[in-house]
């Protein structure tokens, strides 16, 4: 007996849409849900010690639905500046979102923004 992989008819979706660099609003939740995302790794250890059995604890349940909570409460945080991590990511997209604009060639394509350290052409 063989089993085949199902074959997609879709074309796979891009992972970003052509001109998502410049629009400041996109860079915006970007980097929000990028500081989202870390203070949720950051507090989820602190969730894991507690206890769920307590007279008044949520037993299997709870532990189901703490990963939203903690989720829910890292979004929050990033909404209100949480720790500044997504200003300072929200610099650095637009800083690289202009360097794209500049730095593109005829083709579209980009270059390298950095220079190569040993002062010679590439």
């Amino acid at each position: 007996m063989s089993i085949t992989a199902p074959r997609s008819t879709a074309a796979p979706s891009p992972l970003a849409r052509p001109g998502a660099a410049q629009n400041p609003a996109a860079l915006r939740r970007a980097a929000q849900d990028f500081e989202a995302q870390a203070l949720g790794a950051l507090l989820q250890p602190m969730f894991q010690g507690l206890d769920t059995k307590a007279p008044f604890g949520g037993g299997a349940a709870e532990g189901q639905w703490r990963p939203m909570l903690v989720d829910a409460i890292a979004k929050d945080l990033a909404k209100t500046g949480g720790l500044g991590i997504g200003e300072a990511v929200l610099r650095e997209l637009t800083r690289l979102a202009g360097q794209t604009q500049t730095n593109g060639d005829q083709n579209g394509t980009t270059r390298n923004p950095t220079p190569n350290p040993e002062g010679s052409s590439p």
